[in-house]
């Protein structure tokens, strides 16, 4: 019997369902679960949602990269505005959700010095206290708009010379040096988890280009995809069940690439013959997975935590007030905008 061929386009025409499940696995990654339960690996698994993001996002960029180059205006000009049109899609909805949750923390304080009004303004604008003391508030947000400023310059070096696709290298080494050169580590180990997601990220840049021509993986690989994610999903599941927090988080993470990869090119498939209404249902959660992501675990999922419902109450009740919050709240924001 032959296979199917994998069509890497799928991988960009399911954007938005990815996107979905990537959200629900972020969700269940939050809700906490005693490290005693045998669903404790998994459920720590989930902020490979992150990484979907990460790649995805790269992906992404290098459509909306490839399309700019039909205008004839300079580098730096059109560097400026495809920043400026991510800030349009993300700096709405992060400076409410960040107003609400830094100015009444900052409202507690007894004294209000000059440094407190700074470091205010400072996390409000580009979330300061993630990188100056790794505070993971909302941090995948002056994450992405970080990878968002770095993009551009790459994008176009591998658009002139498709061999610098190989730089992808460099973030993987720089992961080793930040965490085990002493002088590194002290600098810029404490954003670890940013220094980690930059490798996905760019390659999902460098696969982009093979996904926006239609190319093919030949069916019989999929032998291949799946004992890839068999092993890289047992390694992580005994990490996480076994020796959490007794290993470097990075380590995982470099796991998390091969196991990224495959399970999108399996997610794929399976979206191919999943019913409508699941499909219908991904894509609306991917459409405000951003205000999602911004809402639910500090306004709802914490709240919530101090009832002590049980895990699965926990989550279905999470994004049962997230969700509808969230579609509200990009309703609201768009028509302001």
């Amino acid at each position: 019997m032959k296979l199917k061929d994998i069509e890497l386009k799928n991988i960009s025409k399911f954007r938005a369902e990815h996107m979905g499940l990537a959200m629900i696995f972020i969700v269940l990654f939050h809700v906490s679960l005693p490290r005693s339960d045998a669903f404790f690996g998994l459920r720590r698994m989930g902020n490979i949602g992150v990484d979907i993001f990460m790649f995805l996002s790269g992906i992404g960029l290098w459509y909306s990269w490839v399309k700019s180059q039909a205008h004839n205006s300079g580098f730096i000009r059109k560097w400026c505005k495809f920043y400026w049109r991510r800030l349009q899609r993300v700096y709405p909805a992060w400076i409410v959700i960040a107003s609400l949750y830094y100015i009444p923390r900052f409202l507690k304080y007894d004294t209000h010095t000059a440094a407190q009004w700074a470091d205010l303004f400072g996390d409000i604008l580009i979330n300061w206290g993630f990188w100056q003391h790794d505070e993971l508030t909302f941090w995948y947000v002056p994450a992405i708009m970080m990878l968002y400023v770095i993009a551009p310059p790459y994008m176009e070096m591998i658009r002139r010379c498709g061999v610098y696709r190989w730089m992808v290298i460099l973030p993987l080494m720089w992961c080793i040096i930040t965490q085990y050169v002493t002088p590194v580590h002290q600098a810029v180990g404490h954003i670890e988890i940013f220094w980690s997601r930059v490798p996905i990220f760019l390659l999902g840049i460098n696969i982009a280009e093979s996904i926006r021509s239609g190319q093919r993986i030949d069916g019989k690989a999929i032998w291949m995809i799946l004992l890839i994610f068999a092993v890289s999903l047992s390694a992580c599941l005994w990490l996480e069940q076994m020796r959490h927090g007794r290993f470097p988080l990075f380590l995982e993470r470099m796991l998390y690439i091969p196991l990224t990869v495959t399970l999108l090119l399996l997610l794929t498939r399976m979206l191919e013959h999943t019913p409508r209404w699941f499909n219908a249902a991904m894509i609306w959660i991917g459409g405000i997975s951003l205000e999602v992501y911004l809402i639910h675990s500090e306004f709802v999922l914490k709240p919530l935590s101090r009832l002590h419902l049980g895990y699965w109450p926990t989550f279905f009740i999470t994004i049962a007030i997230a969700f509808p919050a969230a579609f509200l709240l990009q309703k609201i924001l768009k028509k302001i905008m």
